[in-house]
């Protein structure tokens, strides 16, 4: 497979769907990606920016991050967003940020968080006040996180809404935080904020099966300790995150985003190791619990994703086979012990 079929296959999986610009097209005003420079920040924006073209609405979209990376910086220039170089914790910068309607706030500090608590709990917890201020006349689809939640038994439906958080350790607990500010901001200003707890978004370049991939590839042994696991097509959480825009309110909402299904590590493995040519290695034996979401309130108001397991566990391998480019960024989603 030539590099024009790779951009090809990521076309494919990446272009707006019918629900969501008929959602799009009743979202008004202009809109900002806090903490744009992630791992879902870009093609969320490349999302919105071709949903917008082809409507033929004409909206700002700015994208505030730090920019380390000038290459990611420039891509979106490229596709129309308007950059601004951001450090978020600094106030007076934040303040000056422009006034819109819409906010998706990805910003946050989970990798290397063990041994930088006070920075984690200053970007996870004191941060969100900030931004609930500056933005109290917006509505604000917060990011968040399944790591919240309390480890469940695998053969349960998973933890929904109505479960209590518990988290384990300081990057979990810190994101509990930041639910907890921006619920209290939305009571105190009556901003319409949706709290998105997301868990686990794949894409060709990240995510649960694309590491797992490159384990039964190279031959490497997967430890099955924590053998199962919800994950979500980046494309479908994308769509979701910016048509959640519709479904804000006060107090904050608190939405599980994830795929329908409770997944084996050791299933996905296999069926990737079938593709793949290759026989997976396993480690150690599976615990009984894990961090598993029940998403049925998203999948009531969203439907269910477009792509599906199968086709995800398809087109990673296809992936993989073609040399095609990783973000080098693990989930560790087998971490029991929330040391991140």
């Amino acid at each position: 497979m030539d590099n024009q079929v790779l951009v090809e296959l990521e076309e494919r999986y990446t272009r707006p769907s019918e629900a969501f610009l008929n959602d799009l097209s009743k979202i008004d005003g202009d809109f900002i990606f806090l903490g744009i420079g992630g791992k879902m920040g870009p093609s969320m924006a490349k999302l919105l920016m071709d949903g917008l073209k082809k409507l033929g609405l004409n909206r700002k979209v700015y994208g505030a991050s730090r920019f380390s990376d000038a290459s990611g910086r420039a891509y979106l220039e490229g596709i129309g967003v308007e950059t601004i170089v951001c450090d978020l914790l600094d106030d007076n910068a934040l303040q000056a940020l422009p006034e819109v309607k819409n906010v998706i706030y990805l910003a946050g500090f989970k990798f290397g968080a063990t041994g930088k608590e006070d920075f984690t709990w200053a970007m996870n917890t004191y941060l969100p006040g900030r931004v609930a201020e500056k933005f109290k006349d917006s509505r604000i689809v917060a990011f968040s996180s399944g790591n919240v939640l309390p480890f469940v038994d695998v053969h349960s439906a998973g933890a929904d809404e109505r479960v209590m958080p518990e988290p384990i350790g300081e990057y979990a607990q810190s994101t509990l935080g930041r639910e907890r500010i921006f619920t209290y901001f939305s009571k105190k200003n009556g901003t319409p904020v949706l709290l998105y707890r997301l868990n686990y978004a794949v894409d060709f370049r990240y995510g649960v099966v694309r590491e797992i991939a490159k384990q039964v590839y190279s031959g490497q042994a997967i430890d099955i300790r924590t053998n199962n696991v919800n994950v979500i097509w980046q494309g479908d959480a994308n769509e979701i995150a910016i048509r959640s825009l519709l479904h804000t309110e006060s107090p904050a909402k608190v939405l599980n985003v994830t795929g329908p299904e409770i997944l084996s590590i050791k299933w996905i493995a296999e069926k990737l190791g079938d593709v793949l040519g290759r026989q997976p290695i396993f480690v150690n034996e599976p615990a009984q619990t894990a961090l598993l979401n029940n998403a049925s309130e998203c999948h009531r108001i969203f439907g269910y994703p477009k792509v599906g397991i199968q086709e995800i566990i398809a087109i990673t391998a296809q992936w993989i086979l073609n040399n095609g480019e990783d973000f080098g960024k693990d989930t560790h989603f087998q971490e029991r012990g929330g040391k991140f």
